[in-house]
């Protein structure tokens, strides 16, 4: 295929912080982290520019570290931009590789031949959804049930447009983490909270969700925060530890047997 994209000494497209204490849950983040390999520059983009909602998901991590911290759970996230490659969209997709980004032209990503786009695919992309292949088939051959929360983060204002939702709680067609997650997000009712806002979860666009979860038919959802309620790390922990105790509850109700209530079917 030619050059490598990154050099020995670059971090590795993905981080996998597995835990052994036995918790369904796997929290996910493909938005991790604003990094470049060396052998791309910066894309044509300025310092500023790559600290912008544009090259990541500001905050996602923090919350997502929070998360698997108090729930014992694995955490599986992505280490390059999303302008090098998104992990959220399917490589064939033209917004796979941005040349725009909200109003922002990535110079880097014109007229790459099909040569630059595998190479991207192959370095960046696929390592991390082959890592969560491995721990979803592990979890599988063991007969153990698996609950997918993908973290992601939003900006206040896109193109303009103001959103004022706090979070918003991102489901399909299987609606029964959502919900709970949803019922429990309006118990407080100073938070602006979304079903299906800013965004709606949609095979075809969506990847990691559709392809990961919902072919398998695990129990899921993708929480998005706004990026102004979790920039600082306090307010990461403080948002961590609120969906970590939503989310110990809504596993504790759908795979628990509070009540006399028989475990719903999971992944098995």
């Amino acid at each position: 295929m030619g050059t490598a994209l990154l050099g020995a000494d670059e971090c590795a497209a993905v981080t996998l912080v597995e835990t052994r204490q036995g918790s369904p849950l796997l929290i996910t983040c493909d938005h991790a982290a604003n990094r470049i390999p060396a052998a791309l520059g910066d894309l044509g983009l300025s310092a500023d520019d790559l600290m912008r909602h544009i090259a990541w998901d500001i905050g996602a991590l923090g919350v997502a570290r929070e998360i698997a911290k108090q729930l014992d759970a694995t955490l599986i996230y992505q280490n390059y931009s999303r302008l090098v490659i998104d992990a959220n969209r399917a490589p064939e997709r033209d917004d796979s590789i941005p040349v725009r980004s909200e109003a922002t032209d990535i110079p880097g990503n014109r007229s790459l031949g099909l040569a630059e786009r595998q190479r991207r695919r192959v370095e960046i992309f696929e390592p991390y959804h082959a890592q969560i292949r491995s721990f979803l088939e592990r979890r599988v051959q063991h007969r153990l049930p698996t609950v997918f929360v993908a973290i992601h983060s939003y900006t206040p204002v896109y193109l303009g447009e103001s959103r004022p939702w706090d979070v918003g709680v991102l489901s399909a067609a299987d609606r029964r983490m959502a919900d709970i997650v949803l019922r429990e997000l309006s118990r407080d009712a100073t938070l602006a909270v979304g079903d299906n806002v800013p965004y709606s979860l949609a095979a075809g666009v969506d990847y990691s969700v559709p392809i990961h979860a919902e072919a398998r038919r695990l129990l899921h959802v993708l929480i998005e925060l706004r990026q102004d309620r979790i920039e600082h790390q306090a307010q990461q922990q403080r948002w961590g530890a609120r969906l970590a105790g939503i989310l110990r509850r809504a596993v504790d109700e759908l795979l628990g047997t509070r009540g006399g209530k028989r475990p719903v079917e999971n992944n098995l």
